[in-house]
């Protein structure tokens, strides 16, 4: 199992594509090592409360996890703006248009013409749209464009049928889609509509921009449909602002700039070097110290080290240099409970146990020590992650998700991992090689009666 374990580990840690079982296994790395972008948004109504940016801001956060970027940072600032920090963004443009973007779509009544995709249009639901910019001293509405009639309403959107798809083909081939389904009196005017104009152009309305007007080939008498898209790209956008809600007021994009990384590359490179050389350093005092045992418990680390790291790629974990911190800090934990088995061994050895024995009862002994310390340490890690949640600090979360998941881990290499590798050399022990399991040769210890004769 532990060589199973350990090479599935290294097949993800080193997967040439990057990718395993079609799952995405890059390394990701946090803001301060790579780089990203920053959004200030200032909502643009006037009749907005706190209460509404605090909403937006949840959206928005649901919308960036969406993305599957990590180590985020979504908060407040003011009554009325949001900051959002987004780590090694390839698309700047499509972020900040998928943040700002409130989620409302619409279905309309394009009266038989066919729309341009892009188009901002006004319609019933909306006949303002913040594109067209300040409408409310503009006395020539023809000037404003036609307001179209609103099928369907974006609040009966049903998000938990919104996922990605393909379309079934067509003169274009099979396109990126998203599907969905509404509720209530929208599907009721969907399927009626639909009905009645088949072999019309229904246009799609995305937070009152065209994204495509398709022609009506059958009635959707559910309510349910698709709309295609040019590239994954786009629909990956669409998906994100429609499935994790729409925003309660509308946004706009007060700043955008691009955050280089806190940390210089050779400050990163340094942190490598620095981390690998204390490992080694840790690794050799444990080998000198405790011999056979020692380099068991250094190949149990590298096994630690590798499951961490697949872990982390599978989740995944956006790593930060607080996050390697904790990551380091977990492991000279789990040299900690090694160094209190093996002393627990060499104790009951010299009780007159016999190395076998001894090694068990090292195992047991030792026990409550590792798994109160461990679990201790589980709650700080839990309480951290949960301030850090509650307040937007992902610079703590970071840390506790590590530190945490590196106790988890240490404690199977340490209590399956080393007791196995100890088990399978315990048989190449005897009085004469003793230094090699790094035991003194026994020394007759007093017993309680013996003891109680001397007084």
């Amino acid at each position: 199992m532990i060589a199973a374990i350990a090479v599935l580990a290294l097949v993800i840690n080193v997967a040439p594509s990057q990718t395993f079982l079609g799952r995405d296994v890059r390394f990701r790395l946090g803001l301060d090592l790579q780089g990203g972008i920053q959004v200030l948004l200032r909502t643009t109504s006037a009749t907005a409360t706190e209460e509404d940016v605090k909403t937006a801001a949840g959206v928005i956060e649901r919308r960036v996890n969406g993305l599957g970027v990590g180590e985020t940072v979504v908060q407040l600032a003011g009554s009325d703006r949001i900051i959002v920090e987004l780590p090694g963004i390839d698309n700047p443009e499509q972020a900040v248009e998928m943040l700002r973007g409130t989620g409302r779509l619409e279905f309309i009544n394009s009266q038989g013409q066919y729309i341009p995709e892009g188009t901002v249009v006004r319609t019933t639901g909306e006949p303002n749209p913040p594109q067209l910019g300040d409408t409310s001293t503009m006395t020539d509405t023809a000037a404003l464009g036609p307001i179209y009639q609103s099928i369907t309403d974006g609040r009966d959107l049903d998000t938990g049928t919104v996922q990605p798809a393909f379309s079934q083909g067509g003169t274009l081939g099979s396109r990126p889609a998203v599907a969905f389904a509404f509720r209530g009196a929208s599907a009721t005017n969907l399927a009626q509509f639909t009905a009645t104009n088949i072999g019309q152009p229904m246009c799609i309305v995305l937070d009152s921009t065209v994204v495509s007007c398709p022609v009506i080939n059958g009635a959707l008498n559910d309510g349910s449909g698709v709309i295609e898209t040019n590239s994954e790209e786009d629909r990956n956008r669409i998906l994100n602002q429609l499935k994790y809600g729409a925003l309660p007021i509308p946004l706009e994009v007060e700043t955008s700039r691009t955050v280089s990384a806190t940390l210089g590359q050779a400050s990163v490179e340094t942190s490598i070097v620095a981390g690998i050389a204390g490992l080694l350093v840790v690794a050799l005092f444990m080998i000198v110290f405790y011999r056979l045992p020692g380099l068991l418990a250094a190949l149990a680390l590298v096994i630690y080290t590798l499951i961490s790291f697949a872990i982390y790629r599978l989740i995944p974990i956006t790593l930060t240099l607080p996050g390697i911190a904790g990551f380091i800090l977990s492991i000279g934990l789990a040299v900690d409970a090694n160094v209190l088995i093996f002393a627990r061994l060499r104790e009951e050895y010299r009780r007159g146990r016999d190395i076998r024995s001894a090694l068990e009862l090292g195992f047991v002994e030792s026990w409550p020590a590792i798994r109160d310390s461990s679990v201790s340490t589980l709650i700080t890690s839990i309480v951290l992650f949960l301030f850090g949640n509650s307040f937007g600090v992902s610079i703590i979360k970071g840390f506790a998700v590590t530190l945490g998941l590196g106790i988890v881990v240490s404690l199977f290499t340490a209590i399956v991992v080393t007791r196995t590798f100890l088990r399978l050399a315990a048989p190449l022990f005897s009085e004469q090689n003793a230094w090699l399991f790094g035991i003194d040769r026994r020394t007759p210890v007093a017993t309680d009666s013996a003891a109680t004769n001397s007084l």
